[in-house]
């Protein structure tokens, strides 16, 4: 979803700790979708940079953005416990990108003990389509990073389809390592590469904010909890 689109997964009502999710283009997942509605969906915006608002979760009236934005990238919702879990607990790793008043992106994160590693987890990632490959995601992305890194956390990490070349394209350019593959780790059978970004390292964080300044030529893509990340630690 963080480019992204639908999923196969659980049924809402499964234990969000148990939830893996597959994206996919949406045309293939809604039938009867309206061509031009299509278009008109996936059309680009024309917008500068410096347009875009970045702000953080800043209560309940955000909740709702965050989940229209996460539910129409999925072929079943996500109750809003999953929504509550993330943005109650780590309402500071909870960031959202406005154009002109809309809601056009969000990253939902959260952290905490890991065994004997202090962490950080993408858990969702979403930018609308006529917003993408303009560096929305990075900079959302890179927001959470250095809260997280400001936060203590010893690594980051994340899961991505290892065909979803957009995003491990996106995580590469920040810094993220291929720590695993993990076979079979979507309902629909397809593999998935845990993403993984080591701290502390000065070198890393003096650049975050001049890689955000970089455009991404591509879409990015959203991850979902995988089966430890609402886990209470």
């Amino acid at each position: 979803n963080s480019s992204f689109t639908a999923c196969s997964h659980p049924h809402p009502s499964s234990n969000p700790s148990r939830r893996h999710t597959v994206y996919t283009e949406k045309g293939r997942e809604i039938e009867g979708m309206d061509t031009k509605n299509e278009e008109e969906e996936t059309r680009k915006v024309e917008f500068e940079p410096v347009e875009i608002e970045y702000v953080s979760y800043g209560g309940e009236h955000h909740l709702p953005l965050i989940m229209s934005l996460v539910d129409q990238e999925l072929s079943e919702p996500y109750s809003i416990f999953t929504y509550r879990y993330f943005v109650y607990l780590w309402p500071q790793l909870s960031f959202l990108a406005f154009h002109q008043g809309k809601c056009v992106g969000t990253v939902v994160c959260k952290m905490g003990q890991h065994r004997n590693t202090f962490r950080g987890y993408i858990a969702m990632l979403v930018v609308i389509k006529p917003y993408r490959s303009r560096g929305i995601a990075t900079e959302l992305v890179t927001r959470s990073i250095k809260v997280m890194m400001e936060s203590g956390c010893e690594e980051v990490t994340l899961e991505a389809e290892v065909t979803n070349k957009g995003a491990l394209a996106l995580y590469g350019r920040l810094g993220f390592i291929r720590a695993k593959r993990l076979f079979h780790y979507y309902l629909n059978g397809v593999d998935a590469f845990r993403l993984k970004l080591l701290f502390p390292s000065p070198e890393l964080f003096s650049s975050l904010p001049m890689i955000t300044n970089n455009e991404d030529s591509h879409r990015h893509t959203d991850h979902m909890p995988p089966e430890e990340c609402c886990e209470l630690h």
